[in-house]
């Protein structure tokens, strides 16, 4: 088992002038601590314009930084985003190289699409596409590194002739790979990509087994084809932590912090309407945690063994590693026991005050490391025996490093093509359907946008009169069904069951039944249902309009659901990467 830290450098409002940088000095604090105390690994996010949950938008200036005031600690990039408007690849690749020459090789890279609606539509990533932009701009980045020069791409996303991108990485081929996982999907993902997962589920050691047990599965599978030219077997999961010899003291000093990471989180990504520069998450936060799930009073001193939520009333409440060494230390024992190999712990959260954070990081690392330290070299002889071979095994299912033309040159005078769009396919030959190409799209979205905005100036009654008619649900579960992708079903097969109710009584029941290439929307009962979703339909009508988000509904119990909850997850990309119905 190996230990880091996790940074978001959250910044909760009221702001003054000094906060900013008190912030980054004080985390460089931390750090630099945490390195000469014992800790194996420090990761920084990025994210853009997340005020309050992150204002970590510069993270390789931040690590550094911190290469210059550390020695052995190891620097993640947790994570850089690659799809290309975020950053070119070449600048990807030039970053972690860069900073694994400073920090004398220390550099983890992991990577990521995110899925923000502040940072997508801020650089015009589109969502449908954004994890095949990942994968782009990953590949590129990964053979930038390796390849002398880089043999150029023609991508879908990205255009880039052959250029020697300089610095090569210190670490051979490249630094460790990483990509952030926040579903039990994406951790596959991971497994079948060769790379290491950096897991932000909140999962309890017990479920967490099951996860890492199939994805190491698939990393020994023929499924596994590495996204880059090394294979990083390792789990990591990300929790809250504060540590002190009184539970309650500990309580006091994290379990706000903790809370409003997650809090915050589910602003931006769950229900959150945000006006930039405007709305105060914190503010918020102390007034609707409750009733979201976060609610205080729940968590009590009490000696129990800790658990990563506590439930509310069906709802998440973060715990995490919360508590006194001992808690928290046979907290390390179940994931240790589960197979996780990295357990990397967030304590700058909230208003989690500096001296608290230096405290609990020096107590952690001499009450809690030392029983994990011992049995390293065993578990690290065992891993290595039990994933031998399966890295050469994997890369021989890859594509090798690509050859430039020899002949190829470079021209002082050269300009090149006009930069290509992202997000643009090739060029259309003379003759194209115009139609399919122009008018269609823009009839659809002309669709969307009118239905958007009667659902917008409608009241329940009038939502009801439109989708509760049996004309208004066949069109809307006739389009679900239409759109349906069977790449992304992974083999699911049966029947979903929505129950709809109307203010007035009575239920209206649609079943969308899934058969292998297929989908077809009915009205009606579904003999055996997968899958049983509940809510009113007026907010079926805003979900369709998307005026509600779905995962809203479901937290503030406005949706229900009943039957195989995993498959709700994944509903979106099933039905053609439409999260609203």
């Amino acid at each position: 088992m190996r230990f880091g830290l996790f940074y978001e450098h959250q910044l909760p409002r009221p702001w003054d002038a000094d906060a900013e940088h008190r912030l980054l000095k004080d985390a460089l604090d931390q750090v630099e601590l945490a390195d000469r105390v014992g800790f194996d690994s420090v990761w920084e996010v990025e994210h853009h314009f997340l005020e309050e949950y992150s204002h970590s938008s510069a993270s390789d200036v931040f690590l550094a930084a911190a290469s210059q005031r550390t020695e052995r600690i190891r620097l993640g990039f947790g994570i850089l985003p690659t799809p290309p408007a975020y950053q070119h690849p070449a600048r990807v690749a030039e970053t972690v190289a860069t900073l694994d020459l400073v920090s004398d090789g220390r550099v983890e890279f992991g990577s990521g699409e995110t899925s923000s609606g502040a940072e997508l539509g801020g650089f015009g990533v589109e969502r449908a596409t954004k994890r095949d932009q990942w994968a782009e701009g990953l590949d590129a980045a990964t053979r930038m590194m390796v390849e002398e020069p880089f043999a150029g791409i023609d991508g879908r996303y990205v255009t880039m002739p052959p250029r020697n991108v300089v610095p090569k990485p210190l670490q051979k081929p490249h630094p460790p790979l990483w990509v952030a996982c926040s579903r039990r999907e994406t951790m596959r993902l991971a497994a079948a990509n060769g790379l290491g997962a950096l897991s932000f589920s909140f999962v309890e050691p017990e479920e967490a087994k099951e996860w890492v047990d199939e994805y190491y599965e698939i990393v020994a599978s023929e499924r596994c084809v590495p996204a880059g030219f090394a294979v990083n077997p390792n789990v990591a999961v990300v929790l809250p932590m504060m540590v002190h010899p009184d539970e309650a003291e500990a309580i006091e000093r994290g379990i706000d912090g903790g809370h409003f990471f997650g809090y915050s989180l589910a602003h931006y990504y769950v229900f959150g309407r945000h006006h930039p520069g405007r709305t105060s998450i914190w503010d918020e936060f102390e007034a609707r945690r409750g009733e979201v799930g976060f609610a205080r009073d729940i968590i009590t001193p009490d000696q129990a063994p800790l658990g990563v939520k506590i439930l509310q009333q069906g709802l998440g409440s973060l715990r995490g590693a919360v508590g006194t060494p001992d808690q928290v230390r046979e907290l390390v024992r179940r994931y240790e026991a589960a197979g996780v190999d990295q357990m990397i712990f967030v304590l700058q959260a909230g208003k989690n005050r500096h001296e608290h954070i230096c405290e609990a990081i020096e107590l952690f690392a001499s009450d809690v490391m030392p029983e994990f330290a011992e049995r390293r070299p065993a578990r690290d002889a065992a891993k290595a025996e039990r994933t031998a071979g399966i890295a050469e095994a994997a890369l021989a299912r890859r594509d090798p490093p690509h050859e430039a033309d020899a002949a190829y040159t470079i021209a002082p005078t050269d300009s090149g093509p006009p930069a290509m769009t992202v997000g643009a396919g090739p060029a259309e030959p003379p003759g194209a359907n115009l139609y399919q190409r122009d008018f269609a799209p823009k009839l659809a979205e002309w669709g969307e946008q009118a239905f958007g905005g009667f659902v917008k100036r409608s009241d329940d009654r009038r939502l009801e009169q439109l989708v509760g008619s049996p004309l208004g649900l066949r069109v809307l579960f006739t389009g679900m069904a239409q759109r349906f992708v069977p790449e992304k079903a992974q083999g699911f097969s049966g029947e979903l069951q929505y129950e709809l109710r109307a203010t007035g009584g009575g239920v209206k029941r649609w079943v969308v039944a899934v058969d292998g290439e297929r989908a077809k929307a009915r009205p009606g009962t579904a003999s055996d249902p997968r899958l049983t979703v509940r809510m009113a339909l007026a907010d079926f009508a805003r979900i369709a309009g998307r005026e509600l988000d779905p995962a809203e509904a479901l937290l503030l119990g406005r949706m229900e659901l009943a039957g195989d909850l995993t498959l709700a997850p994944r509903l979106g990309e099933m039905f053609g990467q439409d999260p609203a119905l």
